[in-house]
């Protein structure tokens, strides 16, 4: 009984609701792709955009022709065609007006339509539209059995499934959408460019992507630009239907009085709204991100002229561009997935190559189907002349026979073996026709038409004459849209971007202030703001007090040496404020909780330092190989066991580079050796500087042999020994060494142990 099928009723019929979800998910997913999102790599269009260009011819909008209210046009659509809602088709036929958004727009619009800030376009009901030659193109031959129709949604009428595409608008006006599971996006290129490449195409199918690049080096947005991509990358992303360009806003410096100078940006990258442009810099410049930039203006009218005034006139304005451009959409990253439906049904990502050689086979077959339909029209004509001539020829009993037979069109096709056609063509003429009805009219019609025909056969005949008369209508197209035109001159170029070092715009990025780093012996930093500061009032949690102190600016890297002999690094302009007690360095980077602070201090390009560890090894590092990226901090001194890291130290001291090594011992013997004899390692345990039987190390100082050991007593009395004065002391490294002199502290430390 448990497993008995209850059979429906009241009409309600049980489904799995598993196979349910997925067969009307996959149903709606296909609809999206096929109907919405993807455009058709035949004509570069989809759906509503097609259907618009179809309804606008329809309501003989060509170009020449007068305006018609885009309200009206959009009525049309949706009636018609595309059962959406009135905003979406509106906003899509904007958007096909606006020369800021496509490179070549298919639609003149008349009135509001939007602008490049982002400012939105007047309701349809005040804007009025007409096609442009380029959408005229698109459709030319839709009349002549070019292309395939289907019935519209309500089955009423019929819609082309493509356009004939005597354009390349794909690539030219590029396209972007987002369907269930894929997403498709093509910059905008130079249709001259594209037509040059297609030629080269006909002539040699199997040309490289290389080739075909020194054709169409890259795409060309409506609002200019530089891409600053290397050719290598462009040739990958043609290639492979991926990747990206990387377009930078075009600019120049102006010279004004007195040394001073701004910068004028005149283009900004693709999509990019100028006003959200300008409201994003003005956040920054308040918010003291771009320290280089003191004011910005936006003087534009027509053309796109943004000014950036610099905090001083001593600014390098190639770096101020680049910190602009590191935070801003001053560059912008315009993406390149090349997903079109192929051959108008099946999803795919193409290369340039494909997507051309696609485009010209669509063209070829455009040009046979007009071909054949015109064929048919002028075989039709020729039998229709045939018999007209035949009714000049019998006039008389022509008009005979239409008076007083009972079956005119039966007697004429039996007397004068006419056909159907010729019968039905006569008994349709008027009667003033008969008047211009001359015979030597209808026999150059004739000729003409017969010329014509063998013409059109020939062409049928021979796949060589089909594309030489593509090649012929692409060649047409370069010249109309050729670079000496107004709209078909290239806009973007392409450029490289300067070379800057990282750290040179990081720290053009952050405003240069004065501050005392102070960190506390658990661990606690802050930073105060200017130099000279009295840390005597500083207050520390119960039980802590000051540890380090120094000074530094807001554009330093502080590097901070932990007992596990890794290194972190800090940006000065980060550190916590000095008003309360500041933030423990252990959630600032990765340290562990066991794990102290050896040494803190500000980062010096190019400088040297010694590390070591309790043990007694230790070795010479690059202060630039310490430098961490990550909060993981570099491992450089390895400790094993209850060793730790103690010792890091400078190998130049006050712009005096060292030679000599001095090392103390917990046991108070010093030991003085060359610093030679000390490798310089990037990480490791290093070498034994001081061999030891109870204890450890305690202190190091590298310092010059010509200057001498000094060291400062707990008076804070300094004293200095030369070599001479040392020579007991003297010895190999590794060695054990001897009882410090007489006056050296009893702390067992050189003292001054400043970074």
């Amino acid at each position: 009984m448990g497993n008995e099928v209850i059979p429906p009723s009241g009409g309600v019929e049980s489904v799995n609701l598993r196979e349910a979800l997925e067969e009307r998910y996959l149903a709606y997913a296909l609809s999206t792709i096929m109907h919405r999102a993807l455009p058709d790599v035949r004509d570069g269009l989809k759906p509503v955009h097609r259907r618009l260009l179809y309804a606008m011819r329809l309501l003989k909008l060509d170009p020449g022709q007068g305006f018609k209210k885009c309200a009206r046009v959009v009525g049309d659509v949706m009636g018609k065609f595309h059962p959406h809602g009135d905003q979406a088709i509106y906003d899509a036929m904007v958007r096909l007006a606006q020369d800021f958004s496509v490179r070549y727009p298919l639609v003149e619009g008349q009135g509001n339509f939007g602008n490049i800030d982002g400012d939105n376009a007047a309701a349809m009901r005040y804007t009025e539209a007409r096609l442009t030659d380029i959408a005229k193109r698109l459709l030319d031959g839709i009349d002549e059995d070019a292309v395939d129709f289907r019935e519209t949604y309500d089955g009423e009428d019929e819609e082309p499934i493509v356009l004939p595409g005597g354009f390349p608008n794909l690539l030219a006006n590029g396209s972007s959408g987002i369907a269930v599971g894929m997403a498709t996006s093509i910059p905008p290129h130079n249709a001259a460019e594209l037509c040059i490449a297609a030629r080269h195409l006909i002539k040699h199918p199997n040309a490289t992507i290389d080739k075909l690049v020194d054709y169409v080096p890259g795409p060309d947005f409506p609002t200019g630009g530089i891409i600053v991509d290397s050719r290598d990358s462009i040739v990958e992303a043609y290639t492979t239907g991926r990747g990206g360009f990387r377009v930078r806003s075009r600019w120049h410096q102006e010279d004004h009085k007195r040394g001073t100078w701004v910068i004028v940006v005149t283009e900004i990258p693709y999509q990019v709204q100028k006003a959200r442009l300008i409201e994003k810099i003005a956040e920054l410049l308040q918010a003291r991100r771009l320290p280089l930039l003191a004011d910005i203006r936006d003087e534009s009218a027509e053309d796109v002229r943004i000014v950036l005034e610099p905090r001083a006139r001593t600014v390098d304005p190639a770096l101020m561009m680049e910190s602009l451009f590191k935070l801003t959409d001053l560059e912008s990253r315009i993406p390149l997935n090349m997903n079109v439906l192929s051959r108008g049904q099946v999803p795919n990502v193409l290369g340039l190559r494909d997507v051309l050689l696609q485009w010209l086979e669509h063209r070829r077959e455009v040009l046979v189907r007009r071909a054949r339909h015109r064929l048919g029209k002028i075989e039709h004509r020729l039998e229709v002349l045939g018999g007209y001539l035949i009714a000049y020829l019998n006039l008389d009993e022509v008009i005979r026979i239409i008076r007083e037979e009972d079956e005119p069109k039966k007697e004429l096709m039996r007397v004068f073996e006419l056909t159907d056609v010729q019968a039905e063509a006569i008994l349709n003429m008027r009667l003033r026709a008969l008047r211009k009805l001359e015979e030597l009219e209808i026999r150059k019609e004739h000729e003409a038409l017969t010329a014509e025909k063998a013409e059109i056969e020939a062409l049928l005949g021979s796949e060589e004459a089909q594309w030489k008369k593509i090649s012929d209508e692409l060649t047409e197209i370069a010249k109309a849209y050729g670079p000496t035109t107004e709209l078909g001159k290239r806009r973007t170029d392409f450029g490289e971007a300067p070379e800057h070092q990282d750290a040179d715009i990081k720290e053009a990025m952050i405003e240069r202030e004065p501050i005392t780093v102070v960190v506390s012996e658990k661990g606690w930093i802050r930073a105060l703001k200017g130099h000279g500061q009295d840390l005597t009032s500083l207050a520390f949690k119960q039980g802590d007090k000051l540890g380090h102190a120094f000074p530094a600016e807001t554009t330093d890297k502080i590097l901070v040496f932990s007992t596990g002999g890794r290194f972190y690094t800090l940006s000065a302009d980060r550190l916590p404020g000095g008003r309360g007690h500041g933030e423990p360095v252990r959630i600032m980077v990765d340290m562990d909780q066991d794990q102290d602070v050896v040494a803190v201090f500000v980062h010096r390009p190019g400088r040297k330092l010694l590390v070591a560890a309790t043990d007694g090894r230790g070795f010479v590092v690059a202060e630039d190989e310490v430098i961490a990226s990550t909060r993981k901090g570099k491992q450089v001194l390895t400790v094993t066991g209850t060793d730790e890291a103690k010792i890091c130290r400078p190998v130049v001291r006050d712009g005096v580079s060292g030679d000599t090594v001095a090392v103390v011992g917990q046991n108070r013997k010093l030991l003085i050796f060359p610093l030679e004899q000390v490798p310089e390692m990037g990480r490791g345990r290093g070498v034994r500087l001081q061999r030891y039987k109870d204890g450890g190390i305690s202190d190091v100082r590298v310092f010059s042999g010509e200057a001498g050991l000094t060291w400062s007593d707990s008076a804070g009395r300094t004293h200095t020994r030369s070599l001479d004065e040392l020579t007991e002391w003297r010895g190999e490294r590794a060695q054990a060494g001897r009882i410090a002199p007489t006056g050296f502290p009893r702390g067992n430390r050189f003292g001054d142990e400043g970074l």
